[in-house]
């Protein structure tokens, strides 16, 4: 794949929290084949640590709060960047939290307002956001979500954050429908454990690391560049007649029975 093979084009990203963020991963590996991009934080907590990451590229990258649970601050966000641009090709979605006891119990003990925090977050931004990006892909374009097997399978400790991942790839499948008359796609990368701060919320993380180290056809999961580069190329004229898919960058653990 050509290393500009994203060149002229122009993206939003939604997700960076710190440098091992699987959405930094993708964001990387996008400026890198040429596109120019506009980030959101959520949260002054999190601003030092996008701006610093941002200082990589060298040069002035718009970065705005975006608060994915609230439409005005999506509305706003959506403005700031109609001010800097009048197109967008791509857009990453790369957002996802459930309260941590949800996380720790049994599913069966998931409340009610647990479930709804982690759907609105996880599943319904995808909505919101692609609603107040497709107007600008008036060339078409890619919408990037981020899922885990989780959604398909019960994977111990994952909890009702696996079922907003199947309600995300459901609404990727349906986006997908809708929007594809505009020639925009929507799919999503399936990665396998990768040790970022989300994932160190997952009780018993290491063991399901290792765990793909022993089943896996590859004898692993997968590593940040890696999803990057699936990144670039779902991005990318190369996958124009791709859309409503799971992708998935796991090793082929996904393939397996036992």
């Amino acid at each position: 794949m050509a290393q500009e093979s994203l060149a002229g084009k122009i993206g939003v990203v939604f997700g960076v929290a710190n440098k091992r963020s699987i959405a930094w991963a993708i964001a990387r590996a996008w400026a890198a084949a040429g596109a120019r991009l506009f980030f959101n934080y959520q949260g002054d907590r999190l601003k030092e640590n996008v701006e610093e990451l941002l200082g990589e590229f060298g040069e002035r990258t718009p970065l705005w709060p975006c608060d994915v649970s609230k439409d005005t601050e999506i509305a706003d966000f959506f403005g700031k960047v109609r001010g800097e641009t009048e197109r967008v090709d791509l857009m990453l979605h790369s957002v996802a939290f459930a309260p941590r006891e949800a996380l720790e119990g049994d599913f069966v003990s998931t409340t009610r307002e647990a479930f709804r925090t982690a759907h609105d977050i996880s599943a319904y931004s995808l909505v919101a956001l692609a609603r107040e990006a497709s107007p600008m892909m008036t060339n078409g374009g890619s919408i990037v979500a981020m899922s885990y097997y989780g959604a398909e399978k019960v994977v111990p400790h994952y909890n009702v954050m696996g079922v907003a991942k199947a309600s995300l790839e459901a609404s990727t499948r349906y986006l997908a429908y809708d929007l594809g008359p505009k020639k925009i796609r929507v799919n999503c990368i399936s990665a396998g454990p990768v040790n970022t701060l989300a994932a160190r919320g997952i009780s018993g993380f290491g063991a399901m690391l290792k765990h793909y180290q022993e089943h896996a056809p590859l004898k692993r999961s997968c590593d940040p560049g890696e999803l990057g580069q699936t990144g670039v190329f779902l991005a990318s004229d190369g996958a124009a007649a791709i859309t409503g898919q799971v992708i998935y960058v796991d090793g082929g653990y996904q393939i397996m029975g036992m």
